[in-house]
């Protein structure tokens, strides 16, 4: 059995360390989002639909590792602040088609800031900043694999 004192307390835990660096991320994204009028999961659709336009919201929860009872109204704000358009694909009802309208096309031009500012805040190299996020996805990877 473990004793109080050999338990390593919050800060020896990797999922705090994990959770810790992402309310940080949260913070230091929120100021730089709220001038677009964004939240940070309105951002990632929007950095997602820039990589690609047209996607469907199954693909675009996939990608984000969203459900969809998170996604549609995320996607529903978006549509309503003119930023997307989601429209039913005419080949398949049940597949919902989302794409950047001209005001979200000109909002990336604005949000090119965010990527700087993030990058000159984390302020890691190319390859440590690579080699960071490849240790993190695989880590993501095996989680869900284990708890599928």
């Amino acid at each position: 059995m473990t004793k109080p004192d050999d338990h390593p307390g919050v800060a020896g835990m990797l999922c705090f360390s994990l959770y810790s660096a992402s309310h940080a991320f949260t913070q230091l994204y929120r100021p730089l989002l709220d001038k677009l009028s964004l939240t940070y999961p309105q951002y990632l659709v929007m950095v997602s639909l820039w990589k690609r336009d047209g996607q469907n919201v199954k693909e675009l929860g996939n990608n984000l590792f969203l459900d969809s009872s998170t996604l549609t109204p995320l996607l529903k704000r978006l549509n309503i602040a003119g930023f997307i358009t989601r429209t039913r694909n005419p080949q398949d009802e049940r597949e919902v088609l989302l794409h950047l309208t001209e005001k979200g096309r000109a909002l990336q031009g604005q949000a090119d800031h965010v990527m700087h500012c993030i990058g000159d805040a984390v302020a890691l190299d190319a390859k440590a900043l690579d080699t960071l996020r490849e240790t993190i996805d695989d880590l993501r990877n095996r989680l869900q694999a284990g708890a599928g």
